[in-house]
């Protein structure tokens, strides 16, 4: 019997993730994704996976997945820090661990970071859509939020798994953001310019994987109205009615009439998946 995976605790939020589904955005079809790309990318290595392959992306809480069959799997571990077991006992984090047929591997709740990341050897294989297994929150594309008693299958093992001791980034302290002025600057004061990247916002607890949403002080428009819609990018600092702002993550709306202040850079979003609700955060022209 070929191996695969039974949920056996879902925890608050548990998806498959892969590099997403580039290219479809003119389709209304958003990006996807695991949002902490490198995480996802070190634990692949880890078990000898392509760096594309399908792995589980948690948020705060973990889960516990049963290896089914009979032969053992090669998993890792990464992403937030937590604790981990098989069956009960003791498990390292960050590095390859074998878990036999039959085996529970559990992640527990993370202690630092907000997102983990489970990878297996041969990388999970549910049916791609549009090229692409992640699941897709504001679309409902890909796989579905996991739910116990799921089960998922797995790819055959390839490559020879990573025997280097790999050092893990950690969660940020405070999240800097580097941000580029536009395309919608001019639609807010010079003063709320100012604020934007002198103020000390934190990161809210409504935020998800469509968006990093912010706590702090409102930015001041300089122009009325709501602009036609128009093309939405990965890292876009939406500005909405109530003048928070809001980073625009992996699963956001490729369109939307809301004024764009700012463009965070793709590579400075990984520390934003693993910002927990009350992290600070400052914005720095780029």
């Amino acid at each position: 019997m070929s191996p695969g995976l039974e949920v056996v605790r879902a925890g608050a939020l548990t998806t498959v993730q892969d590099e997403g589904r580039a290219g479809w955005a003119h389709l209304g079809v958003p990006r996807a994704g695991a949002l902490d790309g490198p995480a996802r990318r070190l634990a692949n290595r880890l078990v000898g996976n392509t760096p594309d392959a399908a792995v589980l992306e948690t948020t705060l809480t973990g889960c516990a997945v049963r290896v089914t069959g009979t032969r053992p799997v090669l998993a890792v571990v990464g992403g937030a820090g937590c604790r981990v077991t098989v069956d009960g006992r003791p498990a390292p984090w960050g590095a390859p661990v074998r878990v036999p047929g039959g085996a529970v591997l559990e992640a527990g709740p993370a202690v630092h970071g907000l997102r983990g990341y489970l990878a297996f050897a041969g990388g999970l294989v549910p049916e791609p859509v549009l090229g692409s297994r992640s699941a897709d929150l504001l679309s409902g594309l890909g796989p579905p939020v996991l739910r116990e008693g799921d089960v998922l299958p797995l790819g055959r093992p390839g490559g020879a798994p990573c025997a280097d001791t790999v050092p893990w980034p950690g969660a940020p302290a405070e999240l800097v953001l580097p941000l580029h002025a536009g395309p919608r600057d001019d639609w807010f004061t010079e003063a709320a310019l100012r604020t934007l990247t002198t103020a000390a916002y934190r990161v809210s607890e409504r935020s998800n994987r469509i968006g990093l949403r912010m706590e702090g002080p409102s930015l001041a428009r300089a122009r009325e109205g709501e602009l036609p819609s128009e093309g939405m990018v990965l890292g876009a600092v939406q500005v909405p009615p109530d003048g928070l702002p809001v980073v625009f993550l992996n699963d956001h709306p490729t369109t939307g009439g809301y004024p764009v202040v700012g463009v965070v850079a793709e590579t400075a979003l990984a520390g934003a998946a693993q910002a927990v609700p009350g992290a600070p955060v400052r914005f720095v022209r780029a």
